[in-house]
């Protein structure tokens, strides 16, 4: 527990905060943990539960668990509008998740690779730019077997690369791991 307390401690000094991790590695409740450090906190869900009912139940249960005062605003693609507009409301903005995000790029660009790594740029330029403490989860997708589809496989490379490139800007970036913080950079 000392070593998540001295990651938690570390983090909590600095502006823009990547959190990695696989399915249920606890990225979401340590990022949550880091925000609550926060008096004014915007949360920014990318999901839509569309006609997916796991997904909306989860939705739910996440909104369930976040303190009842944080602002939580809905946005599966405008990243870069709502860190812009969030200037004078919060003190720190959370996004959850990336991996979303880039389902969403995925599904709004189709195979137009040049609009979506404009979306991708126009966030990490966004996210140098903010004076906001924004604090980023997304899911390593690296890390597990090759997709057997191409959809799969492309999936893979844009989170991926997503997440090298906020990485890139980021001043701490954490792995999950079993509900365990690893500094991957910064918080030194």
């Amino acid at each position: 527990m000392r070593h998540r307390e001295f990651s938690l401690q570390q983090a909590l000094g600095t502006s823009i905060v990547l959190i990695l991790g696989g399915v249920r590695s606890g990225k979401s409740r340590y990022a949550q943990q880091l925000a609550e450090n926060s008096a004014r906190v915007k949360f920014v869900a990318t999901a839509e539960g569309r006609d997916d009912e796991e997904m909306r139940r989860k939705i739910e249960r996440h909104r369930a668990d976040r303190p009842a005062h944080w602002i939580t605003v809905e946005e599966p693609l405008a990243l870069s509008d709502v860190i812009n507009a969030s200037e004078d409301d919060c003190d720190a903005i959370l996004i959850d998740c990336l991996t979303l995000f880039g389902a969403n790029l995925m599904e709004r660009h189709r195979a137009d690779e040049n609009r979506l790594q404009a979306d991708v740029e126009e966030l990490c330029l966004t996210l140098r730019a903010s004076s906001r403490r924004v604090i980023l989860v997304s899911n390593e997708v690296g890390s597990g077997v090759v997709p057997a589809y191409q959809l799969g496989r492309r999936f893979r490379d844009v989170v991926g690369e997503i997440n090298q490139r906020v990485a890139v800007v980021a001043d701490t970036v954490l792995l999950m791991v079993a509900g365990l913080p690893l500094c991957l950079k910064g918080g030194h």
